[in-house]
């Protein structure tokens, strides 16, 4: 080979390199570009991600909490299913309830009181209807707000757990509420708007012996079942004469009534 060839040759041959070089280059160029852009989106799908778990009240996390992060997903899927269920069987309830109050008038639930005429204290002072509330629900709400336990309802003032007790067992509750203190009884309906000073059969009656008109003043309850031809307003009342009695009061003694809703 002379030395012009020898020349044109190396010259080739650096060109070639040089190209070769330059497609390499160019090459990891491209390489590592890609490279950043799938880190970049890499990073910010995670940002995105973590954005979403901040809302739903889950806090950073790597690859291996990607599994405790789905179970506790799914468990607020789960709990707020739950809650749903929760609130339709309440409504459910609530319209069982509603139901089952219509379908009572007011003379079933006049008789039902009847029934217990003569049920008297023992000599404890205690009486079926004092330990029945002592162990409802609604004692535990009532303890709450007045304070005491459930064992002092047990030989406590009665009048009121007796007109709970008939509400309970006509399934009325909903309508005629359910209490052991007149005052609240009262003002539940009152804040009912269920309130008013005309006798009805049914009616939930509330005393002063003294004449007083305010809901503070209230000191016994009973069941009106009827209007005398005098203008007296007959009852039937528990914890009178510590028994359950029929009863003939005169209106200066009556502070109002509750008016359940009753079929009819």
């Amino acid at each position: 080979m002379t030395g012009r060839h020898a020349k044109q040759t190396a010259l080739t041959l650096k060109l070639t390199g040089g190209f070769l070089a330059t497609t390499l280059l160019a090459g990891t160029f491209t390489a590592a570009a890609h490279a950043n852009t799938l880190e970049e989106d890499a990073k910010t799908s995670a940002e995105v991600t973590q954005s979403a778990l901040n809302l739903a009240g889950i806090g950073a996390v790597n690859e291996g909490g990607l599994a405790a992060v789905q179970v506790k997903l799914d468990g607020k899927k789960t709990g707020a299913a739950e809650e749903d269920a929760r609130q339709a069987d309440e409504s459910d309830r609530e319209a069982d309830e509603s139901e089952a109050a219509a379908a009572v008038s007011a003379e079933d639930f006049i008789n039902q009181a009847k029934s217990q005429l003569g049920e008297a204290e023992d000599a404890t002072g205690r009486t079926k209807f004092g330990e029945w509330y002592a162990e409802t629900d609604r004692a535990g709400e009532t303890i709450a707000r007045d304070g005491g336990s459930r064992s002092a309802y047990k030989a406590a003032e009665w009048c009121n757990m007796f007109v709970s007790w008939v509400a309970e067992q006509t399934g009325t509750v909903k309508t005629v509420g359910q209490d052991a203190w007149t005052i609240a009884h009262a003002k539940w309906f009152k804040e009912q708007s269920r309130w008013g000073t005309t006798p009805k059969p049914g009616a939930i009656v509330f005393f002063n012996w003294n004449g007083a008109k305010g809901l503070d003043d209230i000191v016994h309850v009973g069941i009106v079942t009827g209007v005398g031809s005098d203008g007296t307003v007959h009852t039937v009342e528990g914890n009178t004469g510590n028994k359950v009695q029929l009863k003939q009061r005169s209106a200066s003694q009556i502070v109002g009534y509750g008016y359940p809703e009753f079929k009819g």
